[in-house]
């Protein structure tokens, strides 16, 4: 027979009145069995002595008792299987994962650091016979006094966003932890964007290292979540400068590491198409911006002497001549997760087809 601790008992007292009262009807007008043990109320404890092989626990002050070898039934419901839904009242409310672990409801945690101590403490002990393996805790910035709890029961950081913090726990010791990584790149975008003139839309940035003052650079920036480079690029280009653009094509990439805040970098040199030329600078950010000869760009002292951006410029010129041909993206549909994403690639010119939009190495860029 399963017993509910004192502990629990207590946890219960202080978190679950609503349910204790509702528990308490059924034992109205309930003839209490003679193996019952002997009880004494005293204020909020429960003093008892046992009898014959009788387990015996109070909850708030009434008696749940059963014999070992028996059930007893109240409305048709027998007293183990009350003790067990008690139970289940007492762990963390959290579902399956598909690879074998749980996902902690972060909507139903307790408000109480004491109560949320003793239901995780004891929400891990169930996971843990029931061979559960990893555990994410997400914990909001309102329930930020439950972190150190989940700290010191050891679980551990693994990302954080502006409204919560999100923490994991691999259950089984005798394996390494499977659970993933948080994310390990940021993605940034810059914009070569050519007019009909051969200029090159530059800007000059107002907070940079000294090494890079009075440099004219191409507008750059970070992908926001959940947002396409194409579309990234285009924003980026827009809120720097004012100037509208189409997207034509990913020319190169570039992949670093340990950039900020030890993570690595992704980066990628998009060339637009000018929509419009009229400049309007973002105040916040930028110092400057023009159109600016693309021979004047190159000679830069800056710019002459990186290796990797004179070979981006090379790159550029080279497709502006059709001798290079960049990535475009297609919008295709995966059987996998049914979800609509992004595949960059080139078509190379098929003699046969006339139609310059099936390929992205015959498009002009002003």
């Amino acid at each position: 027979m399963d017993s509910v601790s004192l502990s629990e008992v207590t946890v219960m007292r202080k978190t679950h009145l609503g349910f204790m009262h509702s528990f308490r009807q059924p034992f109205s007008g309930v003839t209490i069995s003679p193996k019952f043990c002997h009880s004494k109320v005293v204020g909020s404890r429960a003093i008892s002595s046992s009898v014959s092989s009788t387990k015996s626990q109070y909850v708030y002050g009434e008696s749940l008792a059963a014999t070992a070898d028996s059930d007893y039934k109240m409305n048709g419901l027998t007293l183990k299987n009350r003790i067990s839904s008690v139970k289940e009242r007492l762990l963390l409310d959290a579902f399956d994962d598909e690879y074998g672990g749980v996902v902690v409801d972060h909507g139903k945690l307790p408000s109480s650091p004491t109560v949320f101590t003793s239901m995780l403490q004891s929400s891990l002990s169930d996971w843990r016979r029931k061979g559960k393996k990893g555990v994410w805790l997400k914990l909001p910035v309102e329930q930020s006094e439950l972190v150190p709890v989940a700290v010191k029961e050891g679980f551990e950081y693994h990302h954080a966003e502006k409204g919560y913090v999100m923490l994991t726990y691999w259950i089984p010791e005798e394996e390494p932890c499977m659970l993933p990584a948080n994310a390990s790149h940021q993605v940034g975008v810059g914009g070569f964007v050519l007019n009909q003139y051969k200029e090159v839309l530059v800007v000059q940035e107002k907070y940079c290292t000294s090494s890079n003052t009075g440099l004219w650079k191409l507008p750059t920036g970070f992908i926001n979540e959940s947002e396409e480079i194409f579309s990234g690029a285009v924003r980026e280009v827009k809120e720097e400068t004012g100037v509208d653009t189409d997207f034509l094509e990913v020319i190169a990439f570039r992949h670093a590491h340990n950039v900020a805040f030890e993570k690595s970098d992704l980066f990628f040199i998009c060339m637009l198409k000018p929509l419009s030329a009229k400049i309007i600078t973002d105040n916040l950010e930028i110092k400057a911006a023009k159109w600016m000869p693309l021979v004047e760009f190159v000679e830069q002292p800056m710019i002459k002497g990186d290796k990797m951006f004179k070979r981006v410029i090379e790159i550029c010129e080279a497709r502006l001549r059709h001798r290079y041909c960049g990535l475009s993206p297609h919008r295709l549909v995966s059987a996998f997760d049914g979800r609509p994403s992004s595949l960059y690639y080139n078509v190379v010119d098929d003699d046969d087809d006339d139609d310059p939009s099936h390929s992205n190495c015959r498009a002009e860029f002003y």
